[in-house]
């Protein structure tokens, strides 16, 4: 996937064109332009070259974006739009206010002007020439760009603004070097003889009547106002980003030779020892490797409170130290750290485009030539029905500058950037616009247990002795037992003893049974710990302590058995616990109206107890890596499916979802599968990414029936259909007035989003869940010999998109397969016979 700057698009209607001209290109898979950002994301064999080339033919520059860290630099999020056009509104208005005086003030209500002008209708008439000429240089990009699409047969906004301000002056200028013959007076002169007015009144009339030369002005002068409210706006659509930004820290503080050296953070390299005293911004990625500090790592994670950071711990940059001092080793820097990552994270997601602009797009493409149809049709309509020209033209002028197909090709972008940002605000990574779009309509959320519901790590939860041992006493005996250990439950009792300060003793003949236990001698006696078939054959275990044990178990915990010299010394019970938040983010979810299941390869004893303490409302149990897939595709069946895990064995099940989700800085694998990062491992962020999707959704939806609905509504009253009906007549620099100001409504629309609080469940409401229509196909097949044949039909069946599952038997020599959406019997077949095997019915 590369990506381009684009160059010269002012409207919906220039990326519509920039992407068909682009998708036309051999070896091209697919092109995406976003207008907001003025970019392309392209996909494909096609080289460089051949890329720019179609963007060049189709009336537009293109230039293929360099480094990673382009996109990670101020500049790149830079707004340079808004002070040219305010440079350019500013010069405007100096020539446009004195045009209205002469055409508005002098000629209406014979405001004064210098005496040369006195008794001098003309010279009245060539002034506001020259001060429409003066506006119109001003703003000659509209005219270049405009006619330019035109020649291009590709017209886009430029066009329509071009059009509508240029025949108004061309019109008014044919009607000044009129001025001075017989014809035109005659239209007014039966009027003027009738009120006894003078040559100069009668000219003054004509030129109320056939003078648009401040409409020409006001035009480019309220779309420039339009086009820089725009820009400011579009540019805080980025404001997320450009805080990140701010955040890196400017210098650095290395040790070289033994000495303390300040640098730019940019100079530090991998491998180079720095220094963070408390207040200071870490200026890289590293691993601690001396001190102590608590760290603000809200920047990155949305978490406020800081995190205790000591020997050994890794740091990011852009956090912040709020105390303590610490010395660390370089290991990411520059355009590599987990900062630089998410901001190339957030552009990049920015420079996609959402599925549901493609209903904007087609509309796009072909609007600039409808409105222009329109315009001219209308003109020739209000002819027909005996109107003057002057009354026909400004209708057309009407239709061509209130129609803004901007606001269409705006509405989607600008909320997928603003969501994007929010997101980024508070830890939560979404990789491009589809899956922003596509976590609100999830129907079904599956949570692998280890590490999502619970936080990965056992922990003692019970020290249950005998009467001749004391809790302290059992932990030590386990503590220096399991200190050989490298099994996960062993690290949970080393940890805990580590905590309360308790002694380690010294063993000898340590030995260790795979799976079962562990035997070692201390002080002379031998001590063993293990399960309870282990400890069994060491000693007798009372009825009382089985029952305890037995409890223990329901609830989830795994008790370890522990004896002395052949006498059981007591029972210390190890839970991978439940995160703190996890009960309160399923039931967030279930309220969402969003069913929750979770798989876990624990039996089903331990994963009911989760249940009972969670809430979820479903549970897979015994599931191995490999059937976490597989139970996605059964459930995607019911409807749309997000998969929240955190490892490397849940990687195909998050391709396999409709939306992946991997939480708390999980393996790398699990990032580049899924579709959402969430950088803290609170469950909680799950419903908060989910409803950010919503509302996003929601604002979409909003902005694309404001952009129609405008339309719908402007373009008709332009052309005049409303005024038979109610005398409603709309004066073409109304019509700029509201087309500049249709996409600024859009835009300020999508900003609202900024308000939004993504953890506030008050206003949750549940989804119409529609469960999807599943079909089922048997195929007879023949040539089927083995299990490896069974296999190798399903995995091609399965590979088909709209097959969830196929269950092939090489006994029976069929295979039932079940669809999610229609999947034409040739396709079916086809796939079947490639491998060999022949397809009877």
């Amino acid at each position: 996937m590369e990506q381009y700057n684009i160059t010269g698009m002012s409207c919906a209607a220039c990326s519509a064109r920039v992407e068909k001209a682009v998708n036309a290109v051999d070896g091209v898979t697919s092109c995406s332009v976003n207008l907001l950002t003025n970019s392309m994301t392209v996909s494909g064999t096609a080289s460089e070259a051949e890329i720019i080339a179609a963007v060049t033919k189709a009336g537009y520059g293109a230039a293929k974006k360099g480094s990673k860290r382009e996109n990670t630099s101020d500049d790149a999020f830079a707004d340079r739009e808004t002070p040219a056009l305010k440079r350019r509104l500013i010069s405007s208005l100096i020539f446009l206010i004195v045009l209205m005086y002469v055409s508005m003030g002098h000629m209406m209500w014979r405001w004064p002007l210098p005496s040369f002008f006195n008794g001098n209708p003309i010279g009245v008439g060539i002034l506001q020439l020259l001060l429409t000429i003066a506006v119109m240089i001003i703003n000659g990009r509209f005219f270049t760009s405009g006619f330019k699409a035109l020649v291009n047969r590709a017209p886009n906004m430029d066009s329509l603004v071009a059009l509508g301000s240029g025949a108004a002056f061309v019109y008014s200028t044919y009607a000044l070097f009129m001025m001075t013959s017989a014809k035109p007076l005659g239209e007014v002169s039966a009027l003027v003889l009738s009120l006894h007015k003078s040559h100069e009144d009668m000219l003054f009339a004509y030129m109320h009547d056939n003078f648009y030369f401040e409409s020409a002005a006001m035009i480019l002068a309220l779309i420039t106002v339009g086009k820089m409210l725009e820009a400011h706006s579009k540019g805080k659509t980025t404001n997320a980003i450009k805080s990140l930004m701010n955040l890196a820290p400017k210098t650095a503080i290395v040790i070289k030779e033994g000495k303390e050296i300040e640098i730019p953070a940019s100079d530090v390299k991998k491998g180079d020892v720095f220094i963070v005293k408390s207040g200071m911004a870490i200026p890289a990625d590293g691993v601690i490797i001396d001190g102590f500090c608590a760290v603000d790592e809200s920047a990155l994670t949305g978490e406020s409170i800081p995190v205790d950071k000591t020997t050994g711990d890794n740091v990011s940059a852009a956090t912040i130290t709020q105390s303590g001092f610490v010395k660390c080793e370089a290991t990411k820097v520059g355009e590599d750290t987990a900062l630089s990552e998410i901001i190339r994270m957030v552009s990049d997601a920015a420079a996609t485009k959402a599925p549901i602009a493609k209903i904007a797009d087609k509309v796009s493409g072909i609007f600039v030539p409808v409105v222009i149809g329109i315009a001219v049709v209308t003109a020739i309509v209000w002819l027909i029905l005996g109107e003057t020209t002057s009354f026909a033209l400004a209708r057309a002028i009407s239709v061509l500058v209130i129609s803004c197909p901007c606001a269409l090709g705006l509405a989607t972008p600008v909320a997928i950037m603003v969501g994007n940002g929010v997101g980024a605000k508070n830890g939560i990574l979404f990789k491009n616009a589809t899956s922003l779009e596509q976590a609100g309509k999830t129907e079904i959320v599956a949570l692998d247990k280890t590490g999502t519901i619970t936080n990965g790590e056992p922990v003692v939860t019970d020290i249950i002795p005998t009467n001749d041992f004391t809790e302290n006493e059992l932990i030590q005996l386990a503590y220096s037992l399991e200190a050989k250990s490298e099994h996960p439950l062993a690290k949970a009792i080393v940890k805990k003893a580590s905590d309360d300060g308790i002694a380690l003793l010294e063993t000898t003949e340590f030995q260790s049974v795979a799976g079962n236990g562990l035997s070692a001698v201390i002080n002379g006696k031998i001590i063993s710990g293990g399960n309870s078939r282990f400890i069994t054959e060491k000693c007798n275990i009372s009825t009382e302590i089985k029952s305890v044990a037995a409890t223990l178990a329901k609830s989830g915990k795994t008790p370890l058995y522990f004896s002395v010299d052949g006498s059981l010394a007591g029972i210390i019970a190890v839970a991978d616990s439940i995160k703190e938040d996890s009960a309160n983010a399923i039931k967030q979810l279930q309220n969402m109206g969003i069913k929750v299941v979770m798989l876990t390869g624990d039996n089903e004893l331990t994963a009911k107890a989760v249940q009972a303490e969670t809430g979820v409302d479903e549970i897979y149990a015994g599931i191995l890596p490999s059937g976490k897939e597989k139970i996605i595709r059964e459930l995607k069946s019911h409807g749309n499916v997000a998969m929240v895990g955190d490892g490397i064995n849940d990687a195909p099940a998050l391709t396999s979802a409709d939306t992946g989700i991997a939480i708390g800085r999980g393996t790398d694998v699990a990032i580049d599968a899924a579709d959402i990062v969430l950088m803290r491992s609170s469950l909680s962020d799950v419903p908060a990414a989910l409803r950010l999707s919503r509302t996003t959704l929601k604002n979409i939806h909003e902005n694309l029936f404001w952009a129609f609905i405008y339309n719908t509504i402007g373009i008709p009253l332009a052309a005049g259909v409303f005024i038979p009906l109610f005398g409603w007549e709309l004066n073409p620099m109304f019509g700029a007035a509201a087309m500049s100001l249709s996409s600024f409504c859009v835009v300020s629309n999508a900003l609202r989003l900024n308000l939004f609080n993504i953890y506030n469940s008050n206003k949750d409401k549940k989804a119409k869940n529609k469960e999807r229509k599943t079909m089922e196909k048997t195929m007879k097949i023949e040539g089927m010999m083995c299990g490896h044949c069974s296999g190798r039909v399903k995995s091609v069946l399965e590979a088909i998109d709209g097959v969830t599952e196929a269950i092939v038997s090489h006994e029976e020599n069929c295979a039932t397969i079940k669809l999610s959406k229609e999947v034409s019997d040739d396709i079916l077949k086809k796939a079947v016979e490639d491998q060999g095997y022949k397809v009877i019915g």
